[in-house]
């Protein structure tokens, strides 16, 4: 278990780190965020090749994992365009409205229990992205691509759940990829940046970060049930909150601290409900 949690705490760090290197070259380099999302699938997708189980390229004839992938795309774009304007810490608080998206797209169409008192947690941690967004206060554009990019992520989760027993996860990564960068490769072909050396060096820090973190994600659920693991997912919050302090000197305001409390607290009891 302890081994579990060490690989957990690795992930979740490598994750927000892929899109912190994302960060800086949406919004210091003027590279285009659909860039940015297209190489990330493509290069994660050769990172994954050498892993492949048999039978994986079956599942392209399957509608679902072209639906599935299609969400990630969307979602992982859209994420991009929110970084290039907000700090990341407060795109990631948005972005966890996908979890909640989830549960609600679960219980009406997969058919998922609902108790009472997750509901009440989920609409607790609805209140704290209430506070991250506010929304009729000005509105922030990265805030409202960040929240699109949770709701495409929430739509991916459900997803992911009917899809669950269809293969290996290592197919699921695989053709997610694949599909999403089959998706995006038009975009991304349009806005290919200088090839200088800095563009090039954080292309493949910002894939391969984001590649490793899932992968030691599954690794981690191997490792350990699942529900004792969740709970730990929201450190992707702290960590991006300390990445975007440490490299870019940005630190939350009052009622994006308090969204996060939310967030992180309504989170953590539901995982342990479950």
């Amino acid at each position: 278990m302890q081994r579990a949690v060490l690989i957990m705490f690795v992930a979740m760090s490598l994750i927000p780190s892929g899109d912190t290197a994302g960060k800086l070259m949406t919004s210091t380099m003027g590279v285009a965020p659909i860039f940015v999302a297209w190489s990330r699938f493509a290069l994660g997708a050769l990172l994954v090749l050498p892993f492949l189980p048999p039978q994986t390229f079956v599942l392209l004839k399957n509608w679902r994992i072209w639906a599935r992938a299609a969400l990630l795309a969307g979602g992982i774009s859209s994420i991009q365009m929110a970084l290039v304007s907000t700090d990341i810490a407060t795109v990631f608080a948005a972005f966890f409205i996908g979890p909640m998206f989830s549960y609600v797209l679960a219980t009406l169409f997969l058919r998922e229990p609902v108790t009472l008192m997750r509901s009440l947690l989920v609409l607790l941690g609805f209140a704290g992205v209430l506070l991250v967004v506010r929304p009729g206060a000005g509105g922030d554009l990265g805030v409202l691509w960040a929240v699109l990019a949770g709701l495409f992520y929430g739509g991916f989760l459900t997803m992911s759940r009917w899809l669950g027993g269809i293969a290996p996860p290592m197919a699921l990564i695989f053709t997610q990829l694949l599909i999403a960068g089959i998706l995006t490769l038009p975009f991304g072909l349009l806005h290919v940046p200088p090839p200088t050396l800095p563009i090039a060096a954080l292309t493949l820090v910002s894939a391969a970060c984001s590649m490793l973190g899932n992968l030691l994600l599954l690794y981690a659920y191997r490792l350990a049930p699942a529900t004792k693991l969740a709970p730990l997912v929201y450190f992707q919050l702290i960590a991006a909150t300390l990445l975007g302090w440490s490299i870019f000197g940005n630190l939350p305001d009052t009622y994006t601290w308090a969204g996060l409390v939310l967030i992180i607290g309504a989170g953590l009891a539901s995982a342990r409900l479950r």
